[in-house]
């Protein structure tokens, strides 16, 4: 157990500025109370995750959600809390000029502007000392013969190529891709494949984030995650659960059998490294934001835990003698192993309380934020 507790001790989860306000559905966002109402109260509330679970450093941010005047201002405050600024997350679908697209946009004016914003991004990175851009587009079209679909690709490499180009040293983008939503005919980064022939062509900065929520149903995460590990093109994982489309619940509240195949996929891949970012992306609709964020950084850890008790030897002889059934068993046995005394035990470790949750529940915080953050605006799903 030695050898677990130490590759876990090195697990980093980043948390996303926007899980922290309030959000919904289309229908309706339910406001909660001592919701933060800037980016440094954000930072405050993930500052909170970290400090209960040891391993959620840093925090990713969305502009413009999280658009202030001084980001090296903003940076610092994130280092006196204890936290860092994580992966810089661009926003090119909630404009009204992307009503058709932004960086397919048939109209040039409206591509210029939307690249520029991500050429924005790129200079937050730098006022941060962020080494991560994340570029997902709504981008697509709802009916047959609305667009050129080819002439959308060309428009979207050239964006990406100009992107590319800005990246300083060290720096490198994530592109995310999605099945479906707002467009429903055509999306122009629809699946993991296309994500992974433009970032081949761009060269080793860019590289493919994979949204657990932004799939069909019974696609095979695990492989997709294998495959990109193969190639050297598996970027990081915006972690979420999902029961019918791109649903933002909590990771592994829908299937933590998946999240085990999906860890195990990224231990034996050589993946469990600072190479590949580990990111939450949900929106707490019903739920507490700060207990909601702890609860998913757990599942993660043991989830993980779990794939790096999987015999990896007794797996490779079984596969090799053909012994379907025993090598199922040897992943359901790492999968059935219960692990959360071994995380009690670590977190006792590292002084941290053994349960999260009842810490969390016991520190006083949330009274102190419901009590003092009275008056303005509360931050929500795009602001």
């Amino acid at each position: 157990m030695t050898d677990i507790k130490a590759a876990l001790r090195t697990q980093r989860i980043e948390t996303p500025s926007w899980a922290y306000g309030n959000s919904g559905t289309r229908f309706k966002v339910f406001a909660q109370q001592g919701v933060p109402r800037d980016p440094y109260e954000k930072l405050a509330d993930a500052a909170q995750v970290h400090a209960h679970t040891g391993i959620a450093p840093t925090v990713a941010l969305h502009i413009p959600w999280d658009k202030v005047d001084d980001y090296a201002d903003l940076a610092r405050h994130a280092r006196e809390l204890g936290v860092g600024i994580g992966a810089i997350n661009s926003n090119v679908f909630q404009d009204d000029d992307y009503k058709l697209g932004s960086v397919t946009h048939p109209d040039a004016r409206v591509r210029r502007k939307a690249t520029d914003h991500l050429l924005e991004c790129v200079d937050i990175m730098d006022a941060t000392g962020s080494d991560t851009l994340k570029l997902w587009f709504s981008d697509g079209i709802n009916y047959p013969g609305q667009d050129d679909l080819r002439a959308r690709q060309d428009r979207l490499a050239e964006s990406l190529a100009e992107v590319y180009d800005r990246l300083g040293e060290g720096q490198r983008f994530l592109l995310e891709y999605k099945l479906f939503e707002p467009a429903f005919y055509a999306t122009d980064v629809p699946d993991w494949g296309t994500a992974y022939a433009h970032c081949v062509k761009l060269g080793p900065k860019a590289q493919v984030v994979v949204d657990t929520g932004h799939h069909a149903p019974g696609t095979n995460i695990e492989f997709i995650v294998a495959f990109l590990l193969r190639e050297g093109k598996l970027g990081g994982f915006d972690f979420n659960s999902r029961f019918y489309a791109d649903d933002d619940l909590m990771v592994g509240a829908a299937d933590p059998f998946q999240l085990f195949r999906i860890m195990y996929e990224v231990i034996r891949g050589g993946g469990f490294t600072d190479e590949v970012a580990f990111m939450l992306d949900q929106c707490h609709n019903i739920e507490p934001k700060i207990p909601g964020q702890i609860r998913s950084v757990m599942n993660v850890q043991e989830a993980t835990a779990k794939a790096l008790l999987v015999d990896r030897d007794a797996l490779a002889a079984a596969q090799a003698a053909g012994d379907v059934l025993g090598a199922n068993a040897v992943l359901m046995d790492a999968y059935n192993t219960d692990v959360r005394p071994l995380l009690a035990e670590l977190r006792e470790e590292m002084g941290l309380a053994p349960d999260p949750m009842a810490a969390y529940a016991t520190s006083g915080y949330f009274e102190k934020i419901a009590a003092e953050r009275v008056g303005g605006n509360q931050a929500g799903w795009g602001a």
